[in-house]
């Protein structure tokens, strides 16, 4: 066996995912095609430099850079700091103002997997008022597919979880080796009434380019749409998978209530 074989078959998989013939990625990252073949099928290591500029044509994710560069040997590039470790102090100062002039409306920070990492005060009063206690669930989707959690209050369910899943579905086709993705899909499509066609990524659809949520209430249906903030050219794993959704009021009374609710 090639000694290189692991990051060449790495490569080849990401140009593949990319649906870029050799000869695209080559010209793409400026090598020559006989190379890149080398290093796909490991006759040849690729330098730390060709890794990168392969990367940067094909579009890869800092976490799976950083797999591409250990599998050739080297150390991985991109840092995987935490976001409660002193270095992102200033990050999180900024995160912390986002939050806060989302007041009164809810706003939530979330990894790459759609964990909720952070919340304003707005969140836990919506949903809380809302739903009655907190969610069960410290997943976004997860809190929308469980009949135990938000998803009873969400009035247009099929539409805010169809989108969701499309989603997934989308993410896990743009990296298929993110097993972690994966099983949160599986997790996710264990819920019952799930519709057979959620099972499979629909061809050709896109995710809605804005999602409008209507949250069944006691007093009125609550609406909101909602906007997803990412760090722009981050150089930290734990940046690029940032997603930070706010929330907007759609109508008067929706605005009316978050208001009064924050009194």
């Amino acid at each position: 066996m090639y000694p290189y074989v692991q990051v060449g078959s790495l490569v080849k998989d990401w140009r593949t995912t990319r649906r870029m013939s050799q000869m695209t990625l080559a010209f793409e990252a400026n090598v020559s095609p006989r190379h890149l073949s080398y290093v796909e099928t490991g006759k040849s290591q690729p330098s730390a430099m060709l890794l990168a500029r392969l990367s940067d044509a094909l579009d890869i994710p800092l976490r799976e850079r950083n797999t591409l560069l250990t599998a050739a040997g080297y150390a991985p590039k991109y840092s995987n700091t935490s976001l409660t470790d002193r270095e992102l102090a200033p990050v999180r100062d900024a995160i912390d103002c986002i939050l806060k002039q989302q007041e009164p409306y809810p706003a939530f920070v979330m990894d790459r997997y759609w964990n909720v990492l952070m919340t304003n005060d707005a969140a836990g009063r919506v949903l809380g008022t809302v739903r009655g206690d907190a969610p069960k669930h410290m997943n976004i989707l997860h809190q929308v597919f469980d009949p135990e959690c938000m998803r009873p209050f969400v009035e247009n369910w099929e539409d805010v979880a169809g989108d969701l899943i499309g989603h997934l579905h989308g993410d896990i086709a743009a990296n298929p080796s993110d097993t972690a993705a994966r099983e949160l899909l599986a997790d996710i499509l264990k819920y019952p009434d799930i519709p057979t066609a959620w099972q499979e990524r629909e061809p050709g659809k896109a995710p809605l380019p804005m999602l409008t949520t209507h949250f069944k209430h006691a007093s009125g249906g609550l609406s909101f749409f909602s906007t997803i903030t990412t760090f722009g050219t981050p150089r930290d794993v734990t940046l690029a998978e940032i997603r930070i959704e706010c929330l907007y009021p759609v109508d008067a009374y929706t605005t009316t209530f978050c208001k009064k609710l924050a009194m």
